[in-house]
């Protein structure tokens, strides 16, 4: 089982935030933005955060990936 944050990566390209803003202008730990580009797992409280940052829902954000 895996998590896809590509759709969270296109978001944030379509809106004109990149990754440094997250940290920068957003207050995001490094390791959570890291944790995001390398498809770990995040907190939920994370996901809200970027929620508020991008106006959208989760579901706008990750996608699951089953097992082959």
């Amino acid at each position: 089982m895996a998590i896809s944050y590509n759709k969270l990566f296109q978001l944030m390209a379509k809106k004109g935030i990149k990754k440094v803003d997250l940290r920068t202008k957003y207050g995001l730990n490094p390791k959570t933005v890291d944790s995001l580009v390398k498809g770990k797992s995040v907190t939920v409280d994370t996901l809200v955060v970027l929620c508020k940052i991008l106006d959208c829902q989760p579901g706008d954000l990750l996608e699951y990936i089953p097992d082959n």
